[in-house]
């Protein structure tokens, strides 16, 4: 193997530690490198007759040339491999070069060595473009993100004038490009763009390489960015792994902003005196001259986009899975003390243990998960209706026990101890709900309304909220924002308790347990 080549400083070292006396391997101490290149220039020093010390008038051009002096030309022309069928070769799994370039020297025995095999393809890749220089295997990876020109859907009704943002994705090894516009960049365009890419392809690429971009990537991070959980669950359900481009690389996303350039000039540019009426057609012109963008033949490489496609990545890609992925968004949440989560205003329950913890929340169109800890505690179907209560009876405690910290009837010595009007308001509350926990949320925002505007001034709303029939938490928050407490009021006797019907329960409801212990 050819020894380095070394600045002239460090081989006139070479030469000057040598003349003192020291070995080739305290020589290469000094100098920091190899033993085997320190007797390789004494070799060429030798031959070239010169010995320390150097001549004054030589200077280091003629130093150089006496060392390295050119070789003759060969005589014999060698046959040349054809450098894009080895580019186009090496991009398969597993293949190297040194691989290529074994079966060639079989094809070719008197044919390049090694070295002069790789340098010759090093010279070839050089006069290539950056994008094509760079090495994908294939179905390796696809590099995807937004292309910053937009294209305007006009509505036929209304006149309006919409943006439509334009997705693309690139393979890696072939190039193949897909492209399609949607009304945002907001996370479920996102992941829906992602889906119809990867069933254009026909498969999945083993790395899915976004920029960084918020509805994929919540926090940019050079070493290690976060991954929004949507995203990272769609690359769980395809097989794919998720690598963002680093932060201030640009070439690791060269080929995404290749294919956006690409996009922007062979299809958007085409189509900018295009007016579209929908989103659907200017889809459908996209898709139609998609079609000439990956049959377009490469300028300095053989065959295009498509035919690399099909004899690179598409064979090379991880199958589709069975079903297709179905969009949920991830959110965190606190167990309230009526063992109940809110969702888009609705309320779901689980398991009372958790009470005042915090859970994962898992949301389709249709369901509602909820996890802990990593394990799936409790599932609901989806509901759309503001207030209202989603309620699995096993999550209920079997009995109010000592231990919890609260149960009606404490909420309603609570009340008790601000005023009679405010204890049949609690009531009345509890009274309301198929279970009284339910009412929970309500009786503690009555709660913290005392603690914001004192006792007596709850106790006063709590009264007119009573006389008016507005027996809810929001209408005593109202009635104290508003300042109605302070207006005079006509007296009135004792105040009448709620009807007794079968939906009110009476005192021994909320009676505390007497088994296991005193009440709380």
């Amino acid at each position: 193997m050819t020894a380095e080549r070394l600045s002239m400083r460090k081989i006139k070292e070479v030469l000057r530690l040598h003349a003192a006396g020291r070995s080739n391997r305290e020589v290469a101490r000094n100098v920091a490198v190899w033993h085997s290149t320190v007797a390789e220039y004494l070799r060429r020093a030798e031959l070239a007759g010169l010995s320390w010390p150097l001549a004054p008038e030589l200077n280091d051009s003629e130093l150089e040339a006496r060392l390295f002096p050119p070789t003759a030309p060969s005589q014999v022309a060698r046959p040349l491999p054809v450098w894009s069928e080895v580019q186009g070769e090496r991009q398969r799994k597993g293949v190297t070069l040194q691989l290529l370039w074994l079966e060639y020297k079989e094809a070719h025995p008197d044919g390049l060595q090694y070295s002069q095999f790789c340098d010759h393809f090093r010279a070839w890749k050089g006069t290539l473009d950056l994008v094509l220089r760079q090495e994908h295997k294939a179905g390796e990876k696809v590099f995807v993100d937004y292309a910053g020109q937009t294209v305007a859907v006009v509505d036929r009704d209304t006149g309006e004038v919409r943006e439509a943002q334009v997705f693309v994705g690139v393979l890696g090894a072939s190039s193949y490009t897909y492209a399609e516009a949607g009304w945002s960049q907001e996370l479920p365009e996102w992941i829906g763009a992602h889906v119809r890419m990867y069933e254009d392809f026909g498969g999945v690429a083993a790395v899915t390489v976004p920029d960084n971009l918020r509805s994929g990537v919540r926090h940019a991070c050079f070493y290690d960015p976060d991954i929004n959980p949507t995203y990272q669950e769609l690359a769980t359900h395809y097989g794919t792994t998720v690598l963002p481009t680093r932060v201030r690389r640009p070439r690791d996303k060269a080929k995404a902003e290749a294919g956006v350039q690409l996009v922007e000039r062979w299809i958007l540019a085409r189509l900018r005196n295009h007016t579209f009426f929908s989103l659907g057609e200017l889809n459908h012109e996209i898709r139609r001259l998609l079609v000439d963008l990956n049959n377009r033949p490469f300028q300095k490489l053989d065959g295009c986009r498509r035919s690399l496609f099909e004899t690179l990545d598409r064979p090379a890609l991880l199958p589709l899975p069975a079903t297709r992925y179905e969009y949920a968004q991830w959110k965190k949440a606190r167990v309230n003390i009526d063992y109940h989560i809110e969702v888009d205003g609705h309320y779901y329950s689980v398991p009372y243990a958790l009470v005042r913890k915090q859970v994962e929340v898992r949301l389709t169109s249709s369901s509602v998960e909820v996890l802990h800890d990593g394990r799936r505690v409790a599932g609901h179907v989806r509901s759309r209706r503001k207030g209202g209560f989603t309620t699995e009876p096993t999550h209920r405690p079997k009995s109010h026990e000592k231990h919890l910290e609260w149960t009606p009837s404490r909420i309603l010595r609570w009340a008790a101890d601000t005023g009679p009007s405010t204890a049949a308001l609690a009531q009345r509350i509890l009274a309301d709900k198929p279970h009284p926990e339910q009412g929970y949320r309500a009786c503690l925002g009555l709660f913290r309304l005392g603690e914001r505007h004192g006792s007596d001034r709850l106790e006063v709303a709590c009264f007119r909220a009573l006389r008016i029939g507005g027996t809810s938490y929001r209408s005593v928050k109202s009635i104290l924002q508003k300042g109605l407490d302070r207006l005079p009021v006509e007296e009135q006797g004792s105040l009448a308790l709620p009807e007794v019907h079968e939906n009110v329960r009476g005192p021994a409801y909320y009676a505390e347990p007497t088994a296991g212990g005193e009440a709380c």
